[in-house]
């Protein structure tokens, strides 16, 4: 009382399999695999490392040095 036998489960299968098909539910797990493939590709594109900044004519890189700026004594001579 309360389980349910081997019967019952193959009826449910039975239903399961007339209302999604065979061919239908094959297609919605391979939707289900590119959506995953994708998802990962995804996730591995942003993991790599972001491209070598580029120089533009007249800005400084945050990795260039200080240019030197004039002090007092290189204004005396």
């Amino acid at each position: 009382m309360g389980g349910l036998s081997i019967w019952h489960w193959l009826v449910f299968g039975v239903i399961v399999l007339l209302l999604f098909g065979k061919g239908r539910f094959s297609d919605m797990m391979g939707d289900v695999a590119k959506g995953i493939k994708s998802f990962k590709k995804g996730m591995a594109e942003d993991d790599a490392s972001p491209p070598a900044p580029r120089h533009i004519e007249g800005q400084r890189t945050p990795d260039a040095a200080p240019s030197p700026t004039p002090t007092a004594e290189t204004d005396r001579r």
